[in-house]
């Protein structure tokens, strides 16, 4: 008789498990494999992560993946130094844009969070140390082995929230900066049973 999953895996035809949000959706799976709890320090990469995870706010990420390509086309590449510069046309644009979820205060939030990057970079610490240096430099490792133990928020993510709305950046509360973490391998939060656990343990350490 074979043994259950614990609760949150899912064993796919490739005989791997899964973290139970990956669901069958090839494209989600793929995310889940290849992005999803790799450590990513490149300052414009986890400012688009940011943003885009404010996008989400509401809706799952699936709906965010999936138009993610045409957010990249219609906020230029997410290049803050672009779009630190639009103006109330370009908010006009994006509000007609059926490639992208069309919500004017995230719009006007992404313009801010560019300036506010740009601040960071130039006069700061870079963006992606001033995050990094939440979690002291180093991914922070979970060990949950079911689904109930996965957090939805830390303190560690209560602070990087309020660092973050300081700065100048809006939809960043603790629930939505902790699926940021996750996502940019700021925390690994595959399940233990998942087979990505212990690739992304290890990438800590390289």
């Amino acid at each position: 008789m074979d043994t259950p999953l614990p609760e949150g895996l899912i064993l796919h035809p490739d005989g791997c498990p899964r973290c139970w949000w990956a669901g069958q959706d090839p494209l989600y799976v793929a995310y889940h494999d290849t992005e999803w709890g790799v450590p990513e320090h490149d300052s414009r990469a986890l400012y688009e992560k940011l943003i885009l995870d404010g996008f989400q706010a509401g809706l799952s990420w699936i709906t965010i993946l999936k138009r993610r390509e045409g957010f990249r086309a219609a906020f230029d590449g997410f290049r803050p130094e672009v779009i630190a510069r639009y103006t109330e046309e370009d908010v006009a644009r994006l509000m007609a844009d059926t490639r992208i979820i069309r919500n004017r205060a995230k719009i006007v939030g992404t313009i801010a969070g560019a300036k506010a990057w740009l601040r960071i970079e130039e006069s700061g610490p870079g963006f992606s140390r001033f995050l990094w240096e939440f979690c002291e430099g180093r991914p922070i490792q979970g060990h949950a082995r079911s689904r109930a133990e996965i957090l939805t928020e830390t303190e560690v993510s209560k602070r990087m929230g309020k660092a973050l709305k300081a700065e100048g950046f809006s939809f960043c509360g603790p629930t939505i900066i902790h699926a940021f973490m996750q996502a940019v391998g700021m925390v690994n939060d595959h399940l233990v049973g998942c087979h990505r656990h212990g690739p992304c343990a290890a990438l800590a350490e390289a």
